[in-house]
Parts: C-alpha cells; sequence; structure tokens
C-alpha cells in the first residue's frame, strides 16, 4: 500500500485520537483556514516548538489525513518503520547525518510528489528542528526542494502550495493551556516558477526560502497569556474548588503520578507534551473515557494555579 492511499484503519482511529487531542486544551483556535487552497497540491510548513503535539495540530486543522516526513534515525528497527509508515511518515535524512546518507533522500523526494499527485497534503517542519522558544530557526531546504520538484512534475495537472502555519502554544510544557494554529499567505510555487523562468532551481530555493522565513516570522503575534483575572478572585477560587481538584487527583492517580516521572525523566522538555498526550490517550482508551473528565478538571485547576503565580512575579 502506498503512503498516500486512504486507510480506513487509520481513519477511525484518528477520529478518537483526534477528539482525545482537541480535550487536551482548555482552548483551540484555527485562524485563517480559508486561505487554504482548495485547486492545488499543499504542503503545510509550520514551526516546529512541541514534537509529535505540532503534527497533530496539522492534523487537526481539518482532520484530513496528511503524510509527514521525520529524520531517519527513527526508522532503523524494522518494526519501529513499519509503524511510522502506517502513520504516514516518512525518513528524511539530514546533513548532519552526512552526505551519503542525504542522498538517500532522493527516494522520499520522489514519494512526496506522488503523495502531492495524488492531492494528500504533505507537512514538513522548514526549520528540520525543534525548539522551544517564539522563534523561527533558519529553514532547511529540504522543503523547497520537494516544492519545487512537484511542481515541474504537476505543472500540468495542478499547482502545487507552500502553506505556512504558526502554532502558538499558551505553555510548552503543559497541555491544558491554549493553543492557536494560524494560516499564513500561502505561496504559490508554480507561478514562483514561471515568475523567475531565468532562474536556476537553487536561485529560486533562496528566493523561496527569504520568501517563506518572512511569512513565518510576520505571523509571530503576541505571546498567549491567562485572561487577567484579579489574583484574590482566583485565589478564591482555588481554594472553593480544592476539594473537587482532590477528587479528580484521586481519580486521575496514574496519569499526574507518570507526568512526574516523565518530567523527571525525559530531557527534552519539548517532548514533555507528547509522552503525556500519548498517556492520557491510553488510559482515555482503556477506561473509555472516564479518565478524561476528571483529568481536565484537574488541569483546570492546575492552570488556574500556574495562573496565579505568574501574576505574583
Amino acid at each position: 500500500m502506498a503512503i498516500y492511499d486512504r486507510n480506513i484503519r487509520y481513519e477511525r482511529y484518528w477520529v478518537l485520537l483526534g477528539a482525545i487531542f482537541r480535550r487536551c486544551f482548555r482552548s483551540l483556535h484555527f485562524e485563517g483556514l480559508d486561505k487554504i487552497p482548495t485547486d492545488g497540491a499543499i504542503i503545510y510548513a509550520p514551526n516546529h516548538c512541541n514534537a509529535l503535539i505540532d503534527a497533530l495540530a496539522v492534523l487537526s486543522i481539518d482532520n484530513v489525513p496528511k503524510v509527514f516526513v521525520a529524520r531517519a534515525d527513527i526508522f532503523r528497527k524494522p518494526k519501529q518503520a513499519a509503524a511510522l509508515r502506517w502513520l504516514k511518515i516518512m525518513p528524511i535524512r539530514r546533513v548532519r547525518d552526512g552526505l551519503d546518507e542525504v542522498r538517500h533522500n532522493d527516494a522520499t523526494i520522489q514519494e512526496s510528489v506522488e503523495t502531492l499527485r495524488h492531492r494528500v497534503p504533505f507537512c514538513i517542519m522548514a526549520e528540520g528542528t525543534h525548539q522551544p522558544e517564539r522563534l523561527i530557526l533558519p529553514l532547511k531546504k529540504g522543503i523547497f526542494r520537494i516544492a519545487l520538484q512537484a511542481a515541474h512534475a504537476l505543472k500540468d495537472e495542478m499547482p502545487v502550495y507552500i502553506v505556512p502555519v504558526r502554532l502558538e502554544f499558551g505553555d510548552l510544557y503543559h497541555l491544558w493551556d491554549r493553543l492557536e494554529v494560524r494560516i499564513g499567505e500561502p505561496m504559490n510555487i508554480t507561478a514562483s516558477i514561471a515568475a523567475h523562468e531565468d532562474a536556476t532551481d537553487p536561485q529560486l530555493t533562496n528566493i523561496l526560502l527569504d520568501t517563506l522565513s518572512e511569512r513565518m516570522w510576520s505571523m509571530l503575534g503576541e505571546p498567549l497569556r491567562p485572561k487577567m483575572v484579579a489574583p484574590s478572585l482566583r485565589l478564591l477560587g482555588l481554594v472553593l474548588t480544592a476539594p473537587l481538584a482532590m477528587v479528580c487527583a484521586l481519580l486521575t492517580l496514574p496519569i499526574w503520578l507518570a507526568e512526574i516521572v516523565i518530567r523527571h525523566s525525559v530531557e527534552d522538555e519539548c517532548f514533555h507534551n507528547s509522552v503525556m498526550y500519548v498517556w492520557i490517550a491510553i488510559w482515555t482508551l482503556l477506561t473509555l473515557g472516564c479518565m478524561l473528565l476528571p483529568w481536565m478538571g484537574l488541569e483546570e485547576w492546575r492552570y488556574q494555579l500556574r495562573a496565579l503565580r505568574a501574576s505574583n512575579k
């Protein structure tokens, strides 16, 4: 089965896991959905600051299955590689892996073109690595190589677009907070080739890189902050709801105890939310959803506590 073929089992799982994902945020907002082109192939280019959660946020834009790429070293074990492919994730080699390894990207790029030919959206984190800051790292050129090759191959069939996406988290290290997914102005790669017909692909790559970088930077807004509430009122609310929070804590003991372990054992903080989401999803499915509501109640109480602490700084 090709990676872009429809997989009914995958789609059924995503219905469940996507619903759990949306419940993991106290607020999930999408902005600019009307900017997504409907007449061509789409390559999503989000910022990358929260590991797996970033991919799930892009999947949630329209709940349409999408194909992703991830660093090639996590595909070394055959069973793991098979699972990742079932999840519609392809390997991509980076320059840091060595030039000999990078040459193996040709197969991935060709499969990416076929994915776009079948109108299945493609997603690549243009920064090439994740980082927990509110900034944009220098973009890598892999996304433009894929986009240009696809535009050349599909020029008589459909235009190819790169759509910048801004993922803005209220808290990078705790799930129960706000998440905004902002869609930026799409880049028509097919039209760019026509507009710079005398430019070589390397020259055009630099032009596109500068354009995408500028658009991704322009999408940075103000940080998402807790709603302004008088500290005394927030403290009163915390005191009054403390008994309910204790009940929720008892009901969700395995979840928040695991969170303590995760925060002490997973060195890269950008992976905390990803690991916690998987853990919460497992418990939600095992308990037929019974764990989710008390967990949300406990997390709301903890969110208000963090907000109170922030207001006192």
